[in-house]
């Protein structure tokens, strides 16, 4: 079992560094939770540093906007990487290739992004002449499953083109409702075989660069034992923390709330209370972690101080 802890202040001298989830953690996607704001600036002020790391697609400047938005504080954090940040820097490795885009129309942000440091937007074709493919996530957010895009993956995986994951996430809770990510989308093409290139978490790149951004604001190089990644998905955020040598803290009340609490409320009225949490079943949690074959350093209901 991780250990169980009712606030951050209980570990916060152990660490020099928060690398800290958003979508779950720190905001529903409809509100910031302010006492996950609390906690995190008052670890701020202790002398630590917080890196917000998300694997939203947009760029970091985009989610910062939409986390101040939502009501977020900027003394919350130092810094933000997003795993946007990473596929910016991979579509300007592919620079003179096309792609063929999988995602809202309205998601221009790594475009204006890439055409801001290269001078031109990435080149978009169709399938059949695309170099490769970037998913953003679902063009229709609220009514497609990944089942919808098997058809399209086929053809895709006929030419044997690279499929760029803007977002590896599978789902991501809004506004207390859970809904498919890019990520889903990712994994039916790689269960075809094909080539699938992460830009997010639980991938190395992404935290490569909230290291050199803790460093930064630290003013010295951070020991990695000394960095705590919070986060609330096991497959992204625990693993990731894992695979990296760091230690974690699982909020339990996020994407996985449904397994690990006793709600008893109709989920519309649990969004209302966005941030109350029923009580935590620890024997569920020993179940899932369990099964997951991860094992958080600690867990909280949700990130207080």
């Amino acid at each position: 079992m991780p250990r169980l802890i009712a606030g951050l202040s209980e570990l916060a001298e152990g660490y020099d560094v928060v690398l800290s989830d958003v979508w779950g953690v720190v905001h529903n996607g409809a509100v910031a939770f302010d006492a996950a704001m609390e906690a995190l600036s008052r670890f701020r002020a202790k002398g630590g540093a917080v890196v917000l790391i998300t694997n939203s697609p947009a760029p970091s400047r985009i989610v910062a906007a939409q986390f101040a938005d939502l009501g977020g504080r900027g003394d919350a954090y130092d810094a933000i990487v997003s795993s946007g940040d990473v596929t910016v820097s991979l579509l300007m490795e592919r620079a003179g290739q096309s792609l063929f885009h999988i995602g809202a129309a309205e998601e221009t942000g790594l475009f204006e992004e890439v055409a801001a440091l290269r001078g031109e937007a990435p080149r978009q074709a169709p399938i059949e002449s695309a170099d490769f493919v970037l998913c953003t996530g679902f063009i229709d957010f609220w009514r497609e499953t990944p089942q919808d895009y098997d058809a399209r993956l086929k053809r895709i995986f006929e030419r044997g083109l690279d499929f760029l994951c803007a977002n590896p996430d599978l789902v991501v809770e809004v506004d207390g409702v859970l809904s498919y990510c890019a990520g889903a989308i990712a994994d039916r093409y790689q269960r075809l075989g094909g080539k699938v290139i992460q830009a997010g978490k639980p991938f190395a790149p992404i935290y490569e660069r909230a290291l050199d951004l803790a460093n930064a604001a630290r003013g010295g190089k951070v020991r990695r034992s000394r960095v705590l990644a919070i986060g609330d998905a096991m497959r992204t955020d625990i693993r990731g923390a894992a695979e990296q040598g760091f230690d974690s803290l699982l909020v339990t009340s996020g994407i996985h709330r449904e397994e690990l609490h006793r709600d008893e409320l109709h989920r519309d009225e649990l969004r209302r209370r966005a941030e109350e949490v029923d009580e935590l079943d620890v024997a569920a949690l020993r179940q899932f972690v369990e099964a997951a074959g991860l094992r958080p350093t600690a867990a909280i209901a949700r990130l207080i101080w």
